[in-house]
């Protein structure tokens, strides 16, 4: 009895199971955006009732009533058919003058587990609320005017369309002020952007205390009896970026400073006791703005990026994300070929401009240490470093430079100064200037000043860190402790943006993508470099597969020290080059296989003619491969010394569609028969395969868009496997 009525609860069970997977594949869509987007076009149409208004590009889709005032009514992933939406919710909510104002929104729902379209004539807006007036409809325009001259894998800027929705304020004491908040959709992404801007008409001035740009009743991805907001997972379904994270982590979700998940008191019904259900979200920074707005003057928010997931699976999470950086920030693609050179004298910056022409590198960079002065307003030194571009340039080389801003202690006057001591200290490493002290201002007139008079082309800059807070209330820059964050910030992003306006390639060891920089650390621990090269061999793929989850290769740079660093002997040095011509190759190749440049330290890329031509060989290999190495990476096997380890390269646009690269660490030569999957290259049936340029061989790809590929290894050896299609 009991095993029929076992079979008969699985019986039932798997027709639930099917009709829920036939469910989600009618509303799936039928062509992956991963591997052909172009069907995915962003639309914005009214209903007929003229009652609502959509967004909808094929792979998202949000709506919103418009009247009697604008909410969200519907969040809904097309790709799997997922209701991200429970409740509704203001658009916004401002801090003025320290009272709190909502943006739209509207009342009256009873039950917030579920949202029914029947209920929304029920809805009422609140007395002071900030009030809809009307809206329009563009083309999105870029955020950033980046000017391209370096090899990119992509240099087209984003497109779709954005809406805005105007208010007027609700309340007769903030007459004068008018908020915009806009949605941008984007073609070819599961992507909206949502950001607002407040604009004072008025006579009087307004304190900006707080401004939160996105609230959101989702639903819960965990239902628990006991568990609070920090225990309890949060929602899946979408990814949440601004461009306000730091903290030098060099990952965004450490970095993040404006993602909040909260309880709703207002979600009664929810399973939870103690109502602590994290489902609510609010997006803000927690230090910022605390700004006066003067008649006239605008203030632009935070921009929130809300990226649509389809999948629990690792990798296709982040390729959507590092395809999301592809498309919105594609100054993020640019990868150019650097060394950097310490330098004393100006007799050897020619040196290693001449040894970057004759290797096939594209660019210089004077490392930190190095004797380039850009703090130095002098005509003469500007004379100097311009005659050195302009050399670096007649050789087809970029040129560029090394700038620390923070961890240095300037002045008692133009240092952050601590707000729980009065004193300078407190910032994030130690001592640092304020960024909008006397001396921070000067000091970002006179980069600009430097690049419009010498031509270089490439700032790396250390520094600042946009989370130093200062309580100085003399400083130009800001006005006080409550807006210096907010305010430092956004000189930093006006240098950023200005430099790319102007072609210059930004290296920055922090979270400023969607501003402007091009590269961050991959992540490392420079005290490592002091090791023996057989261990940084494997530490480096280590950290190459690590760093590249959520960020494109294009966006990491590695470290390479040809000299002591760190500490270390001989065991751990390359130079001299000559000598150690193996672990050379090798560290370059698991780099530029990879698609990571590296910084290359030290004095020279070459020391004998021996040495030149294996630079020459890895460049040249590098150059060929280029666009396949700089396309997508999916992770195979983590470095761990014990096995093979390997990383695939993949892109369904290409020729050669995918590039494997495999690494042996072991000291004996070793066969594996490997499974290598095709399904983001674009094959279906059939790849052509050949190891090293050598004859092609075909492989016929299973049920799961796989093939098993049968390799040898060398000792302490690697190899590279291109992968067309039978074509």
């Amino acid at each position: 009895m009991k095993r029929t009525y076992l079979n008969y609860l699985i019986f039932c069970l798997s027709g639930v199971f099917q009709l829920h997977f036939e469910a989600n594949a009618q509303n799936r869509t039928k062509v992956d955006w991963m591997l052909n987007p172009s069907m995915y076009k962003a639309t914005i149409q009214a209903s007929e009732n003229k009652k609502d208004i959509s967004l909808n590009n094929g792979l998202v889709k949000r709506t919103f009533r418009l009247a009697p005032n604008v909410t969200c009514i519907d969040f809904l992933n097309l790709m799997n058919g997922q209701q991200l939406l429970r409740s509704v919710k203001p658009e916004g909510r401002l801090t003025i003058n320290g009272k709190d104002y909502t943006i739209g929104g509207l009342k009256g729902q009873k039950e917030n587990a579920y949202l029914l379209p029947e209920w929304l004539d029920q809805f009422h807006p609140g007395e002071n609320d900030f009030k809809f007036v009307s809206y329009d409809i563009l083309p999105i325009t870029p955020q950033l005017n980046w000017k391209s001259k370096f090899w990119a894998m992509n240099t087209a800027q984003a497109t779709g369309k954005r809406i805005s929705f105007h208010y007027k304020p609700g309340a007769s004491e903030l007459a004068g002020l008018e908020v915009t908040v806009n949605y941008e959709l984007y073609d070819g992404l599961p992507l909206i952007t949502k950001s607002l801007t407040i604009l004072n008409h008025g006579d009087k001035t307004f304190k900006i205390n707080h401004v939160v740009n996105e609230i959101l009743g989702m639903v819960e991805e965990q239902s628990a009896v006991v568990g609070k907001v920090d225990q309890m997972a949060k929602p899946q379904g979408i990814y949440f970026e601004t461009n306000y994270a730091f903290n030098n982590a060099m990952r965004y979700d450490l970095s993040d400073q404006t993602t909040h998940w909260k309880a709703d008191p207002d979600y009664t019904s929810q399973v939870n006791y103690d109502y602590q259900t994290p489902c609510l979200l609010e997006i803000y920074p927690d230090k910022a703005p605390g700004i006066d707005l003067h008649k006239g003057e605008t203030f632009n928010s935070v921009r929130t990026y809300e990226l649509l997931m389809d999948s629990y699976d690792r990798e296709r999470r982040g390729l959507s994300i590092r395809k999301m950086y592809s498309t919105i920030a594609p100054w993020t693609t640019a990868n150019p070929i650097f060394m950097h050179l310490v330098s004393r004298t100006d007799e050897e910056v020619r040196t290693a401009i001449d040894q970057c022409a004759a290797t096939g590198y594209e660019a210089l960079i004077l490392s930190f240490g190095s004797h380039c002065d850009m703090e130095d307003t002098s005509l003469s030194n500007l004379n100097r470093w311009k005659q050195l571009a302009d050399y670096a340039h007649s050789k087809k080389i970029f040129i560029g430079g090394y700038s620390l801003f923070s961890s240095r202690k300037i002045s008692d006057q133009d240092d952050v100064i601590d707000p729980k001591t009065g004193k300078p200290g407190g910032a994030f490493f130690g001592n640092a200037p304020c960024f909008g002290s006397q001396w921070g201002l000067a000091y970002r007139d006179k980069i600009k000043n430097f690049y419009q008079q010498t031509g270089f082309d490439i700032w790396e800059n250390d520094g600042p860190y946009a989370g130093d807070v200062c309580a100085s209330t003399t400083h130009p820059g800001h006005k006080g402790l409550e807006d210096s964050q907010w305010q430092q910030i956004n000189i930093q992003k006006e240098l950023y943006h200005w430099l790319n306006e102007r072609g210059v390639y930004i290296n920055a060891p922090d979270w400023y993508f969607l501003d402007g920089t091009h590269k961050i650390a991959i992540g490392y621990r420079e005290v490592n470099f002091s090791l023996p090269r057989t261990h940084q061999l494997i530490l480096n793929r280590q950290n190459i597969f690590d760093g590249t989850w959520e960020k494109t290769a294009s966006m990491s740079w590695g470290f390479v020290p040809l000299t002591k660093y760190q500490g270390g002997g001989p065991e751990a040095v390359l130079e001299p080059l000559k000598d150690h011509l193996k672990d050379y190759e090798q560290l370059m190749v698991q780099y530029y296989g990879a698609g990571v440049q590296a910084c290359y330290r030290g004095p020279r890329l070459y020391d004998t003619e021996a040495t030149r031509q294996t630079v020459v060989k890895v460049v040249d290999w590098y150059k060929k491969y280029r666009n396949i190495l700089n396309s997508e990476m999916i992770h195979l096997r983590r470095a761990d010394g014990r096995d093979w380890d390997g990383i695939l390269h993949v892109n369904p646009s290409l020729k050669t569609r995918g590039m494997l690269m495999l690494y042996n660490p072991l000291k004996e030569r070793i066969t594996r028969t490997i499974k290598i999957p095709l399904y983001y290259a674009g094959l279906t049936d059939l790849a052509m395969v050949k190891e090293q340029g050598r004859e092609a061989k075909p492989y016929k790809l299973n049920r799961n868009y796989e093939i098993e590929y049968t390799c040898v290894l060398a000792p302490e050896s690697y190899t590279w496997v291109q992968i067309e299609d039978k074509k």
